[in-house]
């Protein structure tokens, strides 16, 4: 290789990396400076792609974790001519733009996945490696790797940091995947200092305890070195992570090393001085000398063979394996099989009823038959989560093509890593926990929401029925909080048909996360001849039950096990003289895409006196019950004692909800 275009390619994308963060007087210009030989050879001399097409199914897949360096991959982005142009990275930060100041999965072409809170890329990445070894069992043949693709990855010393990294890093070990291959960028500064002040750990030895092969290239800055340990990484068939020692803001005069690049421009007569001392124009702003781009522009010449080379592979491989063809092709398209739908169980009425965890697995159980994209686990907790998929085996180094996935006591890295298996493709990632410990996932919640993946999260013990483990595990607060997430799809649905509905809901989302909240406790099975089909779930709420059509005294509106409440009170409250409609109310955010005309068909003015029956606190229930309304719920954190007791203490009973609805209808 031409050294000389080596250097003023490394120069290009730091200037370019630079210009921008300078344009936009915003961002992040040491990581990207200091990081660029990193990046050049991941991209010119490893990377499988091909900028015409991002979405080719077998392109290998690079994380930036460290997303605040963004200006990284957008200028890898224009010089490889990925879809960015000049305007674009002169646009950087500003409204409306394709380069917002963290990469955004869904929004930038070429961008991955959405990186920026430090950490989510590393784990996100783990995904996509789960994702690439279980498509490669499942459809591979001899002679046929056609799914075969690495996931590189630049992570910095605050991504090692979070512990995020640390669980998912020790899973990826535990699993051995081999096609993940970590650069870190150790350039020993924070936003506070040296990294001296916190983090004097030994990382590679940490790594290597994971199970993991350790490179180590000295001088950050050799395309050559860095290139050699990618290729002794691809021999070790262990996930790898190649330290490279970098300097932060590399080439900057009087600021590279230190701090104060990390997250500031560099300023006009800084970066105009760096230039100088490499003989780089100053003017125009990003600029690429032509022999430059012309050598960045090639990758889409190799980028073209290679995926002609695989849809060559792939024309074959239809011949000669057409079922396991059409099969690849559906699940690349992200469709649905055939008639999937026929696999929906039906509960049949029963006052004793089940758990709505225990419909969950049944109906799991059930789709996965249909659906053999559908995989996932549970934090430590397939029993009482009811998410393990009978069928299958687990997910592991001896049986990839395992569906069931032991993610371990790791919470915020098990939903990271179902992100990345949502983006990478080819599957249907769900992931459960307890709902109290959501709070652990959130910030991989949030960025499933913000970027709109197909990310189904299981979500069990829903309330206070938790009973005897007490108020650390009784999430009176937590549903509310999740239908603050924008894009998030809460269903908290109300007994074993309504779950089955809600898994069907989320199968088709496939355009928002879902979150599916579920109970331990056993909840009646209701007898939808007497009361309205569960498939009215897609509408977020509908009437459930009512007395008299053409007019209601009173609506009781409920979710998830307090349902039974209002049913229960039905007898009593008619008896009183009280004409009732019953609201089934599983989720706000489905309701809220219905038309205006159907929402208020559901909740009109006429019906002023209303009652919310939540076993959660009752902040937001006000904009359905009104001012002339009441809400039943728990402002408190719960107790330790058996659930139906504390049920009963905290007001969910039947009787409760009787003597709320009289006092508010003023009859006795």
């Amino acid at each position: 290789m031409n050294n000389e275009i080596v250097a003023k390619a490394l120069n290009t994308i730091r200037f370019i990396s630079a210009d921008g963060v300078q344009v936009a007087n915003s961002g992040h210009p040491g990581l990207p400076m200091g990081a660029a030989a990193m990046a050049y050879t991941i991209w010119m001399r490893q990377m499988k792609f091909n900028p015409a097409d991002t979405e080719w199914f077998d392109r290998d897949r690079f994380v930036l974790s460290g997303g605040h360096g963004s200006m990284l991959l957008y200028s890898l982005l224009y010089l490889t001519g990925s879809g960015l142009e000049k305007e674009d990275l002169s646009n950087f930060r500003q409204w409306g733009s394709l380069t917002p100041g963290h990469p955004e999965w869904g929004h930038t072409k070429g961008v991955e996945t959405t990186t920026g809170p430090l950490g989510q890329g590393f784990a996100t990445a783990v995904g996509m490696a789960i994702a690439e070894a279980h498509l490669a069992a499942e459809f591979n043949r001899p002679g046929f790797n056609v799914v075969d693709h690495y996931t590189y990855v630049i992570t910095t010393d605050g991504d090692l940091m979070e512990g995020i990294t640390s669980e998912a890093a020790s899973l990826a070990g535990h699993l051995q995947l081999e096609k993940l291959i970590v650069l870190y960028d150790s350039n020993r500064i924070s936003i506070e200092g040296s990294t001296d002040i916190t983090f004097t750990e030994n990382v590679g030895m940490r790594f290597q305890a994971y199970g993991w092969h350790v490179g180590e290239v000295e001088d950050g800055d050799d395309v050559e070195a860095i290139n050699r340990a990618i290729e002794v990484a691809k021999q070790s068939h262990k996930p790898s992570l190649i330290i490279c020692h970098t300097t932060i803001g590399q080439g900057l005069p009087t600021k590279a090393g230190k701090a104060s690049i990390h997250g500031s421009p560099a300023g006009w007569e800084e970066l105009n001085k760096a230039k100088e001392l490499v003989n780089w124009p100053t003017e125009p702003l990003f600029y690429s000398e032509d022999s430059v781009l012309a050598h960045f522009r090639e990758a889409a010449k190799r980028g073209k063979t290679r995926q002609s080379e695989w849809e060559k592979l792939i024309r074959e491989y239809q011949a000669k394996y057409p079922d396991l063809s059409q099969e690849l092709e559906r699940r690349m398209r992200a469709e649905l099989p055939e008639n999937w739908q026929e696999a929906l169980p039906e509960f049949a009425a029963d006052q004793k009823g089940i758990a709505t965890r225990v419909a969950s697995g049944k109906t799991i159980n059930a789709f996965a038959a249909a659906i053999p994209e559908l995989m996932g686990g549970s934090a430590d907790l397939a029993p009482s989560n009811n998410t393990w998929i009978d069928a299958e085996p687990a997910f592991s180094t001896a049986t990839p093509n395992g569906r069931n996935i032991h993610f371990g006591v790791r919470e915020m890295s098990m939903a990271a890593i179902t992100n990345g298996m949502a983006v990478h493709g080819g599957v249907i990632p769900f992931c459960a926990t307890f709902l109290v410990f959501s709070d652990y996932l959130r910030g991989a919640l949030r960025v499933a929401a913000l970027s709109r993946m197909r990310s189904i999260f299981v979500l069990t013990h829903d309330s206070i029925a938790v009973g005897e483990d007490g108020p650390t595990h009784e999430p009176v607060e937590t549903v509310m909080s999740l239908r603050l997430i924008p894009n998030l799809v809460v269903i908290r649905p109300a007994d074993a048909n309504e779950t089955a509905q809600a898994w069907s809901f989320a199968l088709q989302n496939i355009n928002n996360p879902t979150a599916l909240i579920l109970t331990r406790q056993n909840v009646p099975i209701f007898d939808r001849s007497k009361f309205a089909p569960a498939s009215d779930l897609f509408k977020g709420a509908y009437v459930f039950y009512e007395t008299d059509p053409s007019h209601s005294d009173l609506m009781l509106i409920a979710t998830g096990s307090e349902l039974s409440l209002a049913v229960g009170a039905i007898e009593r409250l008619e008896t009183s003289g009280i004409k009732l409609r019953i609201v089934s109310f599983p989720s706000w955010e489905i309701f809220a895409e219905q038309s205006q005309e159907y929402q208020n068909s559901v909740f009109p003015a006429s019906i002023a006196r209303r009652i919310s029956i939540e076993a959660g606190v009752t902040t937001g229930w006000q904009k359905w019950v009104g001012e002339h309304g009441i809400t039943i719920g728990i402002d408190r954190f719960g107790a330790s004692a058996p659930g139906n007791i504390l049920m009963e203490k905290f007001g969910f009973t039947v009787d409760n909800v009787v003597e709320q609805a009289l006092k508010l209808t003023e009859k006795k």
